[in-house]
């Protein structure tokens, strides 16, 4: 549906160039919610922008159905534009108009006439749950309201794609939850591939099915969400993974831990079936082992539950060894992190 083909972006002059996006290679399949992280600065916006071009690559190919977008004619942009659309973090709704006038809005410039016009507005304030609210001003609209008014002008003109420029980032946690699944239902029913970015690791976890993590202008890793969370590879990966799952602990934490424990600890990832085995249990009675759980979480990802536990297990060093060992062939184990930070 959409590839890119070691694409590159440069800015800038021979002197001062600046390289936003570095030889990236993604592919995302039509249908598909895939989701694109970073910090701020790591390119993942001006990645986004290319995809409709309103950024063009300096090297490299973008892909859309089969055809390469860069040269293609100004007529045949237009139509791909149209077949496109975008929600933004900061709705960017026109304040002159009414909420019927702005989803109205890209209909009007494609030259809809106004009885078609009238229909599919009706039917898009019913799909996002803003019947009663056709004939207020965003100044009168509340933040997730002005985001739904966001994500029906963006269906207007039955897109193919949706691109969600960190469409939630400035919602509070109930109402992201909210037009998360208003995000999945616009998947599900209108078969739409969604390609969002964002800093916020939760969202990726709650929708997409496969991710690519960005840095420096660079992917450096994807794949999917579930396996990401299960085994992260990168460093930045892992930073992101940690500020949900809350799985190390802190620096004075385990100073004190280690003053008032004599075990050692040991961070347990649960998989799958594996998640609701009583695995700890069994392996201490087996060396007759004392354990602490410290920290212990279950999450369901991509309906599949990841279990995360932090344990203390207590006796003879030689004995803790085996059980690790074994323990290693039902579970993934590591030594606990401690976060200098």
């Amino acid at each position: 549906m959409i590839k890119f083909d070691k694409v590159n972006k440069v800015f800038g002059t021979a002197e001062r160039k600046v390289q936003a996006v570095k030889d990236v290679s993604l592919t995302i399949h039509k249908g598909e919610i895939f989701g694109i992280i970073g910090f701020s600065g790591a390119g993942k916006s001006t990645l986004l922008r290319m995809v409709n071009l309103l950024e063009r690559p300096t090297s490299g190919r973008i892909i859309i159905n089969d055809k390469e977008i860069s040269t293609i004619s100004k007529t045949d942009l237009r139509k791909l534009r149209s077949r496109i659309g975008m929600v933004f973090q900061s709705f960017n709704l026109l304040s002159s108009r009414n909420v019927e006038g702005n989803i109205a809005y890209p209909l009007k410039l494609a030259k809809v006439p106004k009885a078609e016009r009238d229909r599919r507005v009706k039917e898009l304030l019913q799909f996002v749950g803003l019947e009663d609210k056709a004939a207020k001003y965003p100044e009168q609209l509340s933040g997730g309201q002005k985001q739904r008014v966001g994500i029906a002008r963006a269906l207007a003109t039955s897109p193919d794609i949706l691109i969600c420029d960190e469409a939630t980032s400035a919602l509070d946690p109930e109402t992201t939850e909210e037009i998360l699944n208003l995000l999945r239902k616009v998947n599900k029913e209108y078969n739409i591939t969604i390609l969002l970015i964002t800093h916020e690791m939760h969202v990726i976890r709650s929708i997409c099915s496969r991710v690519a993590v960005m840095e420096g202008g660079k992917v450096i890793e994807q794949g999917n969400v579930y396996d990401l969370f299960s085994n992260p590879k990168s460093r930045m990966t892992k930073t992101f993974i940690s500020s949900i799952l809350n799985d190390q602990l802190s620096h004075r934490l385990y100073e004190q831990l280690q003053k008032e424990h004599t075990g050692n600890f040991y961070r347990l990832i649960f998989t799958g079936n594996v998640s609701s085995r009583p695995v700890i249990s069994q392996i201490s009675k087996k060396y007759n082992l004392d354990f602490n759980i410290m920290y212990g979480s279950i999450h369901e990802i991509q309906d599949q539950l990841f279990g995360n536990l932090i344990v203390e297990l207590i006796g003879l060093d030689s004995v803790v060894k085996k059980a690790v060992a074994e323990l290693k062939e039902i579970v993934e184990v590591s030594e606990v992190l401690v976060n200098e930070g």
